[in-house]
């Protein structure tokens, strides 16, 4: 433990008070910790903020709604003996502990850096004996990152926005995404379904009563392929005569290891499989779980660190997971050596352990009293993944019986498991409905002959490929090296909350904007949009953090060639507009077609001078019937009211827009989503905010203030809040 000094207290500054509180614990007095609330400074909201002719050198500026904990921590820093910066251990804590202490313009020889990956006693206090200075490769990597990522949003959101629609924007990462998620479109579309049949026969011995399944795999030894009706119902008469006889029966024992402790992309993948959690929600849990819970003994922190590509685990864990195998389970459940894994992940750091339990002696069930139910069942979860990662393969008994029946070949199969191993802790989300299709066999043997109870031809159809769940696009983008463990879940929730996917079923669809906006970068950025070109760009941030590479000439290498290509693509990259020949009934020029917020519709040609709009022909069938269609315009008396489309929905407004700019107010009917849950009595609708934001509260208000910035039945947004309800700025009521 470090040793106080005379002349005052020693300050640890965290990111987060739940960590504060858990470290403050362990620490004792003599020590003053305080929360920085995560990020203190960063590159300034508006503005490039990056001084490209001067070695790309970025003007930070204090985040607003931290200025008030920065100017409190620098008070706190000046008076302190020395400041232990305690900040997450990865390139984010190190950026975040560096800003602290420039903007506090604190000495070196008065900053104690300490990383620790879990929050215990013996872990703060071995962190706490061996301090280091400020990382500052792990600074410039993080530092590197956030410069190229302003410069690609900076420079090509514009652009894109000119091009395509107003309002969009381009990353160097979600860009990327995205991008997966339309090929992947593109391939569903593309898909064309065709026709199979499959023909199972039931079979039994010929003194037995127990039948089991049989599927036709060869005709005259080549692969069954049946295309039609015709063909399925002449080999299904063959093989109503045919007799059947036993060909070979091959017995196996297959062994399956246990899975690795979780890394964060395989936490998020396996939370949305097993719990439904999207990737944003599953870190907010684990983040808690991480910095610390009110226990009975305390604060304690329940995980390690949850960002993370590593997949090992530490000495200290893995002796402690096998010895409560071995009391709960027996001896036989725990290997001879202890399981050790490597990740198959591009670009994996390791530099962490695996995200584990801090203390495999709090069971899921010891702390559920004092957890909420998403904490309790992601700690679960993580829980059973490291104690089963330690524990011995699961064993089964394979039987394959190949049929033989005059020239066609059938084969069945059965899996029986014969010694559980980690299954009877854990069993992975994606074989879960493959233990549910084994298939009971009688004992055969070879030559034995055998009846046909009945037989059944069944048409099927290929299938196109999955659309992209929040699982499986993180699985992607780790897989191509794009991004890292910090940034999968901010990726994800950035391209929705941009519109560039919807979410149906958990699938993800891309939206117009999303292919307009790739097929854009992709034919003029292409680099951009690269897989390989970006998983190398996230190698060289890499080499950055190594100290093997230096940030400034990685960053001109990239920024020279890409704003190159940004200065042509403005002269050179028509707007996204077709002409028609239908006449402005304002202006007299020709109306054109646009892309904007909603889909297409028609404008003048004329703009910004004319501002005309009007939906696409046929589409004015779409509008829903809203009341007041049709009467005169009470402002201007001359135009008359109209069903519109707008970014928030139908709407009505007068005719002779821009000319008179009279909308209807209370024109759109409010969607109805059942009872308040606060009051009982009233019923939750559809509302606006005064600046237009979509909320939804109870329709008895002011008698009931219910409101909620979060739809009826979706998930809520991590750390989403409820609106203000006697705020009218915040939250009018209709």
């Amino acid at each position: 433990m470090p040793r106080k000094s005379s002349s005052g207290g020693d300050l640890v500054i965290v990111e987060s008070p739940a960590k504060a509180k858990t470290i403050e614990r362990y620490l004792g007095p003599g020590y003053t910790v305080m929360a920085s609330f995560g990020h203190v400074r960063d590159l300034p909201q508006r503005g490039l903020g990056v001084d490209v002719d001067g070695d790309f050198a970025p003007r930070y500026e204090p985040l607003k709604e931290r200025r008030r904990e920065l100017e409190r921590l620098t008070h706190e820093a000046g008076r302190a003996a020395q400041v232990w910066l305690a900040t997450d251990l990865d390139r984010e804590g190190e950026s975040i502990a560096w800003h602290i202490a420039e903007y506090a313009q604190l000495p070196q020889d008065r900053i104690r850096r300490v990383t620790f990956s879990e929050i215990t006693k013996p872990a703060i206090e071995e962190a706490f004996a061996h301090p280091r200075q400020l990382n500052l490769d792990l600074v410039n990597a993080q530092q590197a990152r956030r410069i190229i990522d302003r410069l690609v949003g900076y420079k090509l959101s514009p652009l894109v926005s000119s091009k395509v629609r107003r309002g969009l924007s381009a990353g160097r990462v979600q860009s990327v995404a995205v991008r997966l998620v339309v090929d992947r479109e593109r391939e569903v579309q593309a898909f064309r379904a065709e026709e199979y049949w499959t023909l199972t026969a039931r079979l039994s011995r010929r003194d037995g009563e127990a039948t089991f399944g049989a599927d036709l795999t060869r005709i005259d030894g080549e692969k069954a392929r049946i295309s039609s009706e015709d063909e399925a119902r002449e080999h299904e008469s063959a093989l109503r005569t045919a007799e059947f006889r036993v060909a070979k029966v091959s017995r196996t024992q297959r062994r399956r290891n246990a899975p690795a402790p979780f890394t964060t992309s395989t936490l998020q993948q396996e939370a949305s499989r097993k719990l439904g959690f999207g990737a944003r929600r599953t870190m907010s849990v684990a983040q808690r779980l991480y910095e610390g819970v009110a226990l009975p003994d305390g604060q304690a922190g329940l995980i390690t660190y949850m960002r993370t590509d590593s997949v090992s685990l530490s000495s200290g864990a893995v002796a402690e997971a096998r010895a409560l195998i071995g009391e709960r389970f027996g001896p036989e459940f725990v290997p001879r050596r202890p399981n050790v894994y490597r990740t198959t992940s591009r670009g994996a750091q390791e530099a962490h352990e695996a995200i584990r339990p801090s203390s495999l002696g709090r069971t899921p069930e010891s702390v559920k009293p004092y957890l909420k139910p998403e904490e309790h069942r992601l700690y679960e979860l993580i829980w059973k993944r490291a104690v089963a990662s330690q524990m011995a393969p699961a064993v089964f008994d394979q039987v394959a019986v190949d049929i033989g029946a005059g020239r066609y070949t059938l084969h069945s199969g059965a899996s029986k498991r014969v010694f559980d191993g980690y299954q009877a802790v854990y069993v992975e989300g994606r074989d879960d409905e493959e233990e549910e299709r084994l298939t009971v066999l009688p004992e055969l043997t070879d030559g034995e002959q055998l009846a046909l109870r009945a037989l059944e031809a069944e048409q099927h159809f290929t299938q196109p490929p999955p659309r992209y769940t929040e699982a499986t696009l993180i699985k992607a983008l780790e897989e191509h090296g794009i991004g890292r463990p910090s940034t999968y879940a901010p990726t994800i929730d950035t391209i929705r909350q941009r519109g560039y996917v919807t979410i149906a079923d958990r699938r993800l669809t891309p939206t117009e904007a999303a292919t307009r906006v790739t097929d854009l970068l992709v034919e003029h950025f292409s680099e951009v949009v690269d897989l390989e070109f970006t998983a190398r760009m996230e190698e060289r941030l890499d080499d950055v953090a190594r100290g093997h590479r230096e940030w400034v000439p990685m960053v001109r290498d990239f920024y020279t060639p890409f704003i190159a290509k940004v200065t042509e693509g403005r002269e050179k990259i028509a707007k996204q507009v077709e002409v028609t020949d239908i006449p402005c009934p304002i202006s007299g020029h020709p109306l054109v077609k646009r892309f904007g917020r909603n889909g297409w519709f028609l404008g003048c040609s004329d703009y910004p001078a004319c501002t005309y709009t009007q939906p696409l022909p046929g589409e004015e069938a779409d509008l829903p019937e809203l009341p007041g269609v049709g009467e005169a315009c009470p402002e201007c008396g001359q135009g008359h009211l109209a069903a519109k489309r707008g970014r928030f929905g139908a709407f009505v407004a007068c005719d002779r827009y821009p000319e008179c700019r009279y909308v209807k107010k209370d024109a759109t009917p409010a969607e109805r989503f059942g009872p308040c849950p606060q009051c009982g009595t009233g019923t939750v609708t559809t509302k606006r905010a005064r600046r237009g934001r979509t909320f939804w509260g109870c329709d008895r208000y002011p008698e009931c203030d219910y409101s909620s910035w979060t739809r009826p039945g979706s998930e809520p947004r991590a750390g989403a809040r409820r609106p203000p309800p006697r705020r009218a700025a915040a939250a009018p009521r209709a």
